[in-house]
């Protein structure tokens, strides 16, 4: 089973994905790994990649979209979710042609739908598990409150990100998200029409509703 998720900075994307990663066993690849990989690594396209970021330039899609086909064809062997790419509509194109050109199915885009306000005050409230990131705590979110300052799943060490506390940086983030025109929710949509020619299925999901809700929904509609 092969997976893109699309979701806002607070939707809880990446909790949705470390469940269905543990529901199915398939490899949650998420796009700020792929680059630490291989850069770590000293890949070749990594090497490639690392010149751009030594330079604080964004790296161009010929490298990006290569690096994320062989991160999935390694690590996705029994199937992928695929988390945080594509970023904007030309990205999404070259994905899917590249796909394609694999011979790499898509059985499944989700879309966690969340209004841009509550998605920031979700942010302001996150606090990170040293131990996974994926473990869900938010002070301002009652049932995933935690009761002191340790993660209320399995007790290690919480932390907030600074940029999580900055309203510029959250509002910068949700306006490449929230952009219809170019950004991530237009190539959310560029998906959407290959589902309605039958080419994957497109799942869309409240992400107002509360942790389980929404995995009980997912799940259901994953065969």
């Amino acid at each position: 089973m092969n997976i893109l998720i699309f979701g806002p900075n607070g939707s809880g994307k990446g909790t949705q994905g470390d469940l269905i990663k543990q529901k199915y066993a398939i490899a949650h690849i998420e796009s700020g790994a792929i680059f630490r990989e291989h850069i770590g690594d000293g890949t070749e396209l990594g090497k490639q990649a690392k010149a751009y970021t030594d330079r604080g330039d964004l790296v161009p899609d010929d490298i990006t979209i290569p690096m994320v086909l062989e991160t999935l064809k390694n690590k996705g062997a029994k199937g992928w979710l695929l988390d945080g790419f594509p970023r904007n509509m030309v990205q999404a194109e070259k994905l899917w042609k590249a796909l394609q050109k694999e011979n790499m199915r898509l059985d499944y885009v989700v879309e966690i739908l969340l209004p841009r306000d509550v998605a920031k005050n979700r942010i302001v409230g996150r606090r990170l598990c040293k131990a996974n990131n994926n473990h869900p705590n938010n002070i301002f979110i009652d049932a995933i409150k935690p009761a002191s300052d340790v993660c209320r799943v399995c007790g290690a060490e919480l932390s907030s990100r600074s940029d999580d506390q900055n309203e510029a940086a959250i509002s910068k983030r949700h306006g490449i998200y929230y952009n219809t025109v170019d950004g991530t929710l237009a190539a959310a949509g560029y998906f959407k029409k290959l589902a309605d020619s039958g080419k994957t299925t497109y799942i869309e999901l409240n992400g107002e509703g509360s942790i389980d809700s929404i995995k009980e929904t997912l799940l259901a509609q994953l065969k």
